[in-house]
C-alpha cells in the first residue's frame, strides 16, 4: 500500500489475536512499530515475529487504563520521530447478560474499552496536529452498532468509540488527522475464547457462528488489510467512516 513505508505507528494490545496480525503487517509494508500490551512477553513476541520477518519494532508494557504509563511510552517512541498511525485495538469484555453485572465489572469493561482509548488519542493526538496529520484506526466491534447480548456495557463501550471517531474527525479534519473505525464481527482470538466459556458464553458463540452468512468466525488476518489500507495513502479523502468487517453477519450502508 502506498505511503506506510518508513511511518511510526503505535498499536494497541499487539501482544495477541487481532492486534499481532495488525503489527506483522505494518512490518511487512515497512513501518516502524510500537507494540504496545499489558503483557510485556506477548509484545516482545509480537516484536521477535516482526524482526524475523525483516521488519522495525519496539515493545512497550502499557496498561491503557493508566494515562502515566501512555506518556512515559509515547514520550519515549517520540524520540525516534513523529507518530504518523495509531490503532487503538486493545479491548476486553466478559460474557454476562446485563442484570447479571455489577459496578465493579462495568468499570473494568468501561476503563479498558472506552477510556483506553480516549487515553491514547489525547496523549498521541497533540503531536499529529503539530507535526501536520496522522491516522487513526479505532476497533471498535458491531456489537457497538447492532448491540451483543451478553456485552451490553462493552457494546455500550464501543458505540461510544464509535461516535467519538466520526465526533473528532470533524474536529480535526483540517489539521490533516483522520480517523476511522473498523468494526470487527465475532473473531477467533483469545479474548473470544475467553469471552465464549461457560454455558450462556457457549451458547452465544454457536449462535453467532450460524449466524454469520459466512459459516466462521473472523480470523486475526481478516483485519490487518483493510487497517492498513484506512492509514495509507490510498485512504487520503477518506475520514469518519465506519467499516464492518464480519462476514456479512451486519450489512449496513
Amino acid at each position: 500500500m502506498r505511503g506506510l513505508s518508513g511511518k511510526r505507528v503505535i498499536v494497541t494490545g499487539g501482544g495477541s489475536g487481532i492486534g499481532r496480525a495488525v503489527c506483522g503487517r505494518f512490518g511487512e509494508e515497512g513501518a516502524e512499530v510500537a507494540v504496545f500490551d499489558l503483557n510485556k512477553d506477548g509484545a516482545e513476541e509480537t516484536v521477535r515475529l516482526i524482526a524475523e520477518a525483516g521488519g522495525k519494532a519496539q515493545a512497550f508494557k502499557v496498561d491503557i487504563t493508566d494515562r502515566t504509563q501512555i506518556d512515559t511510552a509515547v514520550t519515549e517512541f517520540e524520540a525516534g520521530g513523529p507518530i504518523d498511525v495509531l490503532v487503538n485495538n486493545a479491548g476486553w469484555d466478559e460474557s454476562r447478560l446485563f442484570l447479571d453485572t455489577d459496578a465493579e465489572l462495568w468499570k473494568k469493561v468501561i476503563d479498558i474499552n472506552l477510556y483506553g482509548p480516549l487515553n491514547m488519542h489525547h496523549a498521541v493526538l497533540p503531536g499529529m496536529v503539530k507535526n501536520g496529520g496522522g491516522r487513526v484506526v479505532n476497533i471498535a466491534s458491531d456489537a457497538g452498532r447492532v448491540g451483543s447480548s451478553g456485552e451490553a456495557v462493552y457494546s455500550a463501550c464501543k458505540g461510544g468509540i464509535i461516535s467519538f471517531t466520526k465526533t473528532v474527525a470533524r474536529e480535526l479534519a483540517r489539521k490533516g488527522v483522520q480517523l476511522n473505525a473498523v468494526a470487527p464481527g465475532p473473531t477467533d482470538t483469545p479474548l473470544f475464547a475467553e469471552f465464549a466459556q461457560g454455558e450462556a458464553g457457549e451458547k452465544i458463540a454457536e449462535g453467532l457462528k450460524r449466524a454469520i452468512p459466512m459459516k466462521r468466525l473472523g480470523q486475526p488476518s481478516d483485519y490487518p488489510g483493510i487497517i492498513c489500507f484506512l492509514s495509507s495513502d490510498d485512504a487520503g479523502f477518506i475520514t469518519g467512516q465506519v467499516i464492518s468487517v464480519s462476514g456479512g453477519l451486519s450489512m449496513h450502508g
